[in-house]
């Protein structure tokens, strides 16, 4: 395992111990009653497309917000897709300040950052609180000739003009899962025929229709078609084979291959100069979502691994995983010069 991703995942664990260290952050209400609250439409905005699972979690936190009443105004969902994801963060960027507009991030807003394609940086916004944690999976048609993972490195050896792949931001998490993967099978990652779509929706369409050979994803994004029976998993980007619906699909490294991809985070993130106290309010809030039995079903129905920070912790969390990232970018030469 390269030692940036060993960090990466030290950091997740004392991001945790860091929770577990708060004075009675979600056991005492007055703390976030006592300040700051906010005063009118709070928009979460997402950097992907309607109907993809991004929307299904950010409506879900959208709809706990309004239903345990742990806000008093109206909550939207706006969903500014496109530019590879970069349009959010600077929507969120144009309300300094303002602490009714969130962002529902991905990792792809560091990967922007790192390979030049975003002014936008991710210290300049507020974090508010990590999320959860995706891991990246290869999938095919379900009859696709492509048995595995093996499979797939054989073919591009022998053709590589031969397999298209499809995923929703060009050096983004996903990308850099199956570049790290085929330059450790021996591949040159800039050989391989990407196809950018808005939505993984549209990316699954697109190999079950035929049109590409494969899809690079995140689980969440590709179990409604795995488990409708139309694609299969051929392999993980993950440091060990995952529990549950996961069980029977092996790691890159177990097809051979020394890559464990960076995992795909979700968290919220504010716009820059929101206080201390606004930071509180809505960790405080979204730590009552993420125990409620509706998050914990979905994150179970779409295999992610729930892993909540809140505000400063989050902070120094996304510090370690930024460099974690930018370290795997520039190994496989990713990085402008």
């Amino acid at each position: 395992m390269r030692e940036g991703t060993v960090n990466y995942m030290r950091a997740v664990q004392r991001g945790l111990a860091a929770v577990l260290c708060l004075p009675a952050l979600y056991s005492s209400p007055t703390q976030a009653q006592a300040g700051w609250r906010p005063e009118k439409a709070v928009e979460i905005v997402v950097p992907t497309g309607a109907g993809g699972t991004n929307d299904v979690m950010a409506r879900l936190i959208q709809q706990t917000l309004q239903s345990a009443k742990l806000v008093s105004v109206p909550v939207l969902v706006q969903n500014k897709a496109g530019g590879n994801q970069n349009l959010a963060p600077v929507y969120i960027n144009q309300h300094k300040a303002d602490p009714h507009y969130l962002l529902y991030s991905t990792a792809t807003i560091f990967t922007n950052e790192i390979a030049g394609l975003s002014k936008q940086k991710y210290s300049e916004l507020s974090a508010v609180a990590l999320l959860l944690v995706d891991y990246t999976v290869v999938t095919v048609r379900n009859d696709s000739p492509i048995k595995s993972m093996r499979d797939l490195v054989a073919r591009l050896k022998a053709e590589p003009a031969a397999v298209s792949f499809g995923l929703v931001s060009r050096g983004g998490p996903n990308h850099l899962a199956i570049a790290q993967a085929m330059r450790a099978a021996g591949i040159d990652p800039k050989t391989l025929k990407l196809v950018v779509f808005k939505t993984n929706a549209e990316s699954s369409t697109a190999v079950v229709g035929g049109h590409i050979q494969a899809v690079v994803s995140s689980v969440s994004a590709a179990l409604p078609q795995v488990e409708a029976g139309t694609t299969r998993m051929l392999g993980i980007a993950a440091p060990s084979r995952q529990p549950g619906k996961l069980a029977q699909v092996p790691t890159m490294r177990e097809e051979g291959m020394n890559a464990t991809g960076i995992p795909n985070w979700r968290g919220i993130l504010g716009s820059a100069g929101i206080t201390p106290a606004q930071v509180t309010f809505w960790s405080d809030a979204l730590a009552k979502v993420v125990v409620t039995p509706e998050w914990k079903q979905q994150l179970d129905q779409n295999s992610v691994s729930s892993e909540f920070i809140p505000g400063e912790a989050f902070r120094k969390w996304l510090v370690e995983a930024y460099d974690d990232t930018r370290g795997v970018m520039t190994d496989l030469g990713l990085v402008p010069k």
